[in-house]
């Protein structure tokens, strides 16, 4: 079989393969179940093999390159609009084998199994932070229904549960300290366990220099710094700061025609994950800035910042200049400079 160009289209259990030759004539339309795709595959000449990046495409790209294909991974909105008529599997594999050879695609990078090891840990994380707050916010909301009002703060809220279950406390039933008692040790349950992760984060970020550097730029702890190296891979995928910051949406929308150019608000496109933790981060930061009132340059700017587009925007400003600056960090090896 002559095929030179593989579009597939990836699912749990089924799986649609649409292939040209050199010339773009089509040769190959096959659907094959989970465990026929990888020795069908391995049977195939080598060959470009274009898919969208979804859950799983990053083993199946690993798993064909090690056959000896050249796999690519596109983001499903860029593969959209090859996709002819109707959405079908067979359509979106061939979109997908459209795609993958149009010289201005741009592509995924195929991540390793370290890095998919730990991004799996900061959705825990993620997932186990989630739950805390929920609980959190329901304990709030019961003890409101009996009077009680508790201050902002995870402190105050455990300090205020440890004198509302003393038993000589008499502001709740003995049912009411029964059902608290159980949701007080299910948040310390879910507080111990988000304990651990950071630990396995902290080990992984003192093992790996990149994580180190990144961690020399004011707003950027642990947590970011694992982020960030995980989910970037090599920096020079990118092939400036901006591209970076562009990718994780901390950059301006534009609605632009003719000689008028107008610009929006922040895309939000990309990695959601990455760009909360920066805006958190860079939050961190102005508020330090403005509780302590330090001079250097980088506090002046943020001060001016702030007295010109307001608090917010200085944040997201800030989070931008700080996806620059690990971008610069990573791909050049450097460290951050504090300039006063």
């Amino acid at each position: 079989m002559n095929v030179t160009t593989i579009g597939l289209d990836i699912a749990k259990n089924v799986f649609q393969l649409y292939g040209v030759d050199a010339k773009g004539n089509k040769v190959l339309s096959k659907r094959l179940r989970r465990d026929e795709l990888l020795p069908y595959m391995a049977q195939l000449p080598c060959c470009l093999v274009g898919i969208e990046a979804c859950g799983g495409a990053h083993y199946w790209a690993r798993a064909f390159t090690q056959l000896g294909h050249t796999v690519k991974l596109m983001s499903p909105r860029y593969v959209k609009p090859y996709v002819k008529t109707n959405k079908n599997d067979a359509n979106d594999a061939e979109g997908c084998c459209e795609a993958v050879i149009r010289p201005t695609m741009r592509f995924v990078p195929v991540k390793t199994i370290a890095q998919q090891d730990i991004l799996a840990l900061h959705k825990v994380r993620n997932r186990l932070v989630a739950q805390k707050t929920e609980l959190q916010n329901q304990m709030r909301g019961l003890l409101a229904e009996y009077g009680i009002v508790i201050a902002k703060g995870e402190s105050h809220l455990r300090n205020g549960l440890a004198r509302l279950l003393d038993p000589e406390n008499e502001q709740l039933t003995a049912r009411a300290k029964a059902l608290f008692t159980e949701l007080q040790q299910e948040l310390l349950d879910l507080l111990h366990r988000i304990e651990h992760c950071d630990q396995v984060l902290v080990e992984i970020v003192k093992a790996n220099q990149s994580c180190q550097r990144l961690k020399t730029i004011p707003g950027i702890g642990d947590v970011t710094s694992s982020a960030l190296v995980a989910t970037i891979g090599d920096a020079k995928n990118f092939k400036k700061g901006r591209c970076f910051s562009a990718f994780l949406g901390l950059v301006p929308k534009q609605s632009s025609s003719g000689e008028k150019t107008c610009l929006l608000g922040i895309s939000k496109r990309g990695n959601t994950y990455l760009r909360c933790l920066l805006v958190h981060g860079a939050r961190s930061v102005i508020y330090q800035v403005m509780k302590q009132q330090k001079d250097d340059k980088r506090s002046r700017w943020l001060r001016q910042l702030i007295e010109r587009v307001g608090q917010n925007k200085a944040v997201v400003a800030l989070a931008n200049k700080n996806a620059r600056t690990a971008w610069a960090i990573l791909a050049h090896e450097t460290s951050y400079q504090i300039n006063h």
